[in-house]
């Protein structure tokens, strides 16, 4: 249904933490002009666990205004209270989002079981179609192969996020259910290899910061153009290493805020990036053959 690079797009805030629409505007027409597959809106990378519900879904509705039907909009509505998650997914069909992207309860560790009952009830309860989201690398909650295939035959759960990194799980789920479930790579820094064997593409946090080089990338990767696709990537590895070298978003805002597209705001408990990070993070972005 989706299809190439997919950027987990920031929210951009000032100084003060409050929401930056005319920085919003600035992104969301960065990533148009350089051929962003879809947007990915208010996930984590979005910062979506320090926005309120009003702000949560007032964002959604001013970023599919503002993308105004040229690429899709992914809205990141997941929560651990199943209750919420179900308002959140509401408010991105009430607002025009093409799709919703659903985390799997983080903290709360659900069984397996628990899991598939949760997206299961959201499905039923919201008639959009639905990307599941596994991270467990922050969710402390591993959505295994069994659950994915289980969830697959839900008719509007129609793809997942694995952003283990891990090729293998990749494989697996491809093999279990890729004639009814698209995958997508949560990691930058095997997404290449996923779509060279079945995935869709990349919901991305490196696309924030070069747009036209992921786009560029994972249409080659979908073409089947593996030597095309590697000297690209060749030029991101950095960039797909170094933008986590503090805790997601803190890095790639603070590249944006270098390149002159966002102020530096971010909301507590995250920090602006560390001083002794920002050569690093700089070098990564000159490295991809960007200006700052």
């Amino acid at each position: 249904m989706f299809h190439g690079s997919m950027v987990a797009l920031v929210t951009p805030m000032h100084d003060d933490g409050s929401l930056d629409d005319e920085s919003l505007h600035r992104l969301v027409e960065f990533h148009v002009e350089n051929k962003t597959d879809a947007i990915v809106a208010v996930g984590t990378t979005g910062e979506s666990a320090t926005l309120d519900m009003e702000e949560h879904c007032s964002l959604l509705r001013r970023i599919v205004e503002l993308v105004h039907g040229r690429i899709p909009v992914i809205a990141g509505t997941g929560a651990n209270s199943t209750t919420e998650a179900i308002e959140l997914t509401q408010c991105a069909l009430d607002a025009g989002a093409d799709a919703a992207l659903l985390v799997t309860p983080y903290y709360n560790k659900p069984t397996q079981e628990g899991l598939y009952l949760h997206h299961k009830k959201v499905a039923e309860s919201v008639a959009i179609p639905q990307i599941l989201y596994n991270v467990p690398g922050r969710t402390a909650c591993d959505m295994l192969p069994d659950t994915v295939e289980r969830l697959s035959h839900i008719s509007n759960i129609v793809g997942i996020k694995e952003a283990t990194g891990n090729l293998q799980r990749g494989k697996e789920i491809l093999d279990r259910c890729g004639d009814r479930l698209d995958l997508y790579s949560g990691d930058d820094a095997t997404a290449m290899e996923l779509i060279l064997m079945g995935a869709k593409g990349d919901i991305s946090v490196t696309a924030n910061v070069a747009p036209r080089l992921m786009h560029d990338l994972c249409a080659a990767a979908l073409a089947g153009e593996r030597a095309k696709a590697d000297a690209i990537n060749q030029k991101l590895l950095a960039l797909h290493k170094d933008l986590f070298v503090e805790a997601n978003p803190i890095p790639v805002k603070w590249a944006l805020c270098t390149m002159g597209l966002i102020p530096r705001g971010i909301r507590l408990p995250l920090t602006v990036l560390s001083e002794k990070y920002h050569d690093t993070v700089l070098k990564a972005i000159r490295q991809a053959g960007l200006s700052v």
